[in-house]
């Protein structure tokens, strides 16, 4: 098995950590990677996160208080402002000065797509694109931030995979489908995505009315799978009457075994639906591979013999090949 969380590489990456929404009222805890975080919004709104610990005597300072956009401790009260500088040490007396290392370390944020993305290190790449956040004829819904004690490994793996539908998805769109997959062609798709298109007959029961926008029992899906390195898989749909469904689906690792889950999606539709109604068939079928993968324990293997593959893991083969590449795993 082989752990990945320490490797530097991922400190450069963005990772989404909460939603927009979250970050309001107390300071919002987070870890990533293994590392501690607090993550809070100052007066004017800005997203701040540094480390989880107060430079005076390390104590959390998630369990503190944001008053005005200030973080204070809550074990001595020092408080922290714009840019996660020091403003006020209480023992010392208004005026007096403060040490320069009682700053906090801040790390790269940024809000987009309703997320709030997270990089500890340097940026080596921006957050992956998608197009149709731009796009007037779409609308964005998000869908929550959800834990699973499931290695991201395994997460990246599923979601570019297609073969699992008809065992895993038999409660929402598997059911009947056919198990044989034709030959995948992988390639770029576009904005920097890497992966295969294919098409699907999908099972359309009464819970997937409100995504698919049809009553037929079966549907056909024109789609696409590709990911961005190192965890962001996106799923594209384009249904027979033009509406299309686009996932972006986030796994972000918490430690090696225990990752953050969240899916978002555009969609072209007239925007009457209740967002909540849209969504709850995708939060259905995301319920059946959490279940089906916290069966998995520990870490996946990445090692080229490492696992058993076919021609039907042609893409997840592949995202493992370059994810090993780029956190120096050989073999």
């Amino acid at each position: 098995m082989t752990g990945f969380v320490a490797s530097p590489v991922l400190r450069a990456a963005w990772h989404p950590v909460a939603e927009g929404v979250d970050i309001a009222g107390d300071p919002h805890a987070v870890t990533l990677l293994g590392d501690r975080y607090v993550v809070w919004r100052t007066a004017d709104g800005t997203v701040v996160a540094a480390p989880d610990r107060c430079p005076h005597r390390e104590a959390p300072l998630s369990q503190g208080a944001v008053v005005d956009g200030v973080l204070t401790c809550p074990y001595h009260g020092w408080s922290f402002g714009d840019r996660g500088h020091c403003i006020g040490v209480p023992s010392s007396g208004e005026g007096a000065a403060i040490p320069p290392t009682a700053h906090l370390r801040c790390v790269n944020v940024e809000e987009r797509y309703g997320l709030v993305w997270m990089c500890p290190g340097e940026p080596s790449e921006g957050i992956p694109l998608i197009s149709h956040e731009d796009d007037p004829r779409f609308r964005r819904i998000n869908s929550g931030i959800q834990h699973w004690s499931v290695c991201a490994t395994r997460m990246v793996d599923n979601f570019c995979d297609i073969s699992h539908f008809p065992w895993v998805h038999t409660g929402t769109f598997g059911a009947g489908q056919s198990t044989l997959v034709p030959r995948i062609e992988l390639g770029d798709l576009d904005n920097g995505w890497f992966g295969y298109a294919y098409e699907v007959d999908a099972n359309n029961p009464d819970q997937a009315v409100a995504t698919t926008g049809t009553t037929e029992p079966v549907v056909h899906r024109h789609m696409s799978t590709g990911f961005q390195l190192p965890f962001s898989v996106r799923s594209t749909i384009r249904y027979e009457d033009g509406l299309e469904h686009i996932l972006l689906l986030c796994s972000t690792p918490v430690d090696d075994t225990h990752s953050l889950f969240t899916f978002v999606v555009w969609r072209n539709d007239d925007f009457s639906v209740d967002p909540q109604e849209v969504i709850t068939f995708d939060r259905a079928i995301g319920a059946e591979d959490k279940r089906m993968l916290e069966m998995v324990p520990g870490t996946m293997p990445l090692e080229r013999t490492g696992l058993v593959n076919v021609q039907a893991d042609r893409a997840s083969v592949e995202w493992r090949r370059r994810f090993a590449a780029l956190i120096g795993v050989t073999g």
